[in-house]
């Protein structure tokens, strides 16, 4: 890997990135969202969480723009679509299962 030197900007977003992956749900909700847009309530079905809690974790991945959005009459469908996060979510998933 070439070695990047990161002025304090670009290493706000790369650890902004970064802490998208450090809570247990918010992985799980990736997860779930990577393989099949999903709406909240199924989000939470699928997962065990309160529709209120998953709503909060994709109001911050939205924020980070590691999710995107789309409208289906009244209802609001989550996705990952940047191949760059879902490259970065497989490689910690693979890293992982090495273990």
């Amino acid at each position: 890997m070439k070695s990047k030197s990161f002025d304090e900007h670009t290493a706000a977003h790369v650890a902004e990135l970064f802490r998208a992956f450090s809570d247990t749900s918010r992985v799980r909700i990736l997860s779930a969202i990577i393989e099949q847009e999903s709406n909240t309530s199924t989000i939470a079905e699928t997962l065990g969480l309160t529709e209120s809690a998953v709503s909060h974790h994709l109001r911050g991945l939205r924020q980070m723009h590691i999710v995107q959005t789309r409208r289906d009459g009244k209802g609001v469908f989550y996705s990952v679509v940047d191949p760059h996060i879902i490259a970065l979510f497989q490689q910690g998933f693979d890293h992982v299962k090495e273990k």
